[in-house]
């Protein structure tokens, strides 16, 4: 028989006190957190924000800056936000989300603004629920009405030449035409 006791490392010890205060004490009530920044993005940071004790599923979205784009070499993205009114926008999908899936717990919405690299991720989207058919769902109304309806542009950059994307999901570029 192992008789070796197994140390967890402090960082270790305060998320599982955390979790056992969660389960046994405190509401967690649900949550949302909506960030745009001029920083890298990290997945951990995000899904760590919406992990709860009540839910078995979270679901991610994580769109990355790709190196090509119609044949053209893409060298990073840049991006640009009416940022006031991204988050009320964004704050409207969350609302939106827990009318449409009750049981959501937690949602997380963390959007890159500047400067992208390729590889690094754009925007980063969790959802928490009970059972997976929700975050997943919910998830993917997330990421396709930002890109609707939020304000915030794309400007590619190519070897040679760039381009502001028109979102083509984007409802005031359709309404135009």
């Amino acid at each position: 028989s192992c008789t070796q006791e197994t140390r967890l490392p402090s960082s270790h010890q305060l998320v599982e006190a955390k979790s056992v205060q969660n389960l046994f004490g405190s509401k967690d009530v649900p949550k949302d957190f909506i960030k745009l920044k001029s920083e890298k993005l990290s997945v951990d940071e995000v899904s760590e924000l919406v992990i709860s004790p009540y839910c078995g599923a979270v679901s991610l979205f994580i769109g990355t800056t790709r190196n090509n784009f119609e044949g053209k070499k893409v060298v990073h993205l840049e991006y640009e936000a009416y940022t006031s009114m991204a988050e009320t926008e964004i704050k409207k999908i969350c609302r939106d989300v827990r009318q449409k899936w009750p049981s959501v717990k937690h949602i997380a919405v963390h959007h890159r603004l500047g400067l992208v690299p390729i590889t690094e991720a754009s925007v980063i989207i969790a959802v928490s629920s009970p059972h997976r058919a929700e975050s997943l769902e919910a998830t993917r109304y997330c990421i396709n009405t930002l890109k609707a309806s939020v304000p915030i542009w794309k400007k590619e950059i190519y070897e040679d030449e760039y381009s502001w994307k028109e979102n083509k999901e984007c409802f005031w570029a359709n309404s135009e035409k």
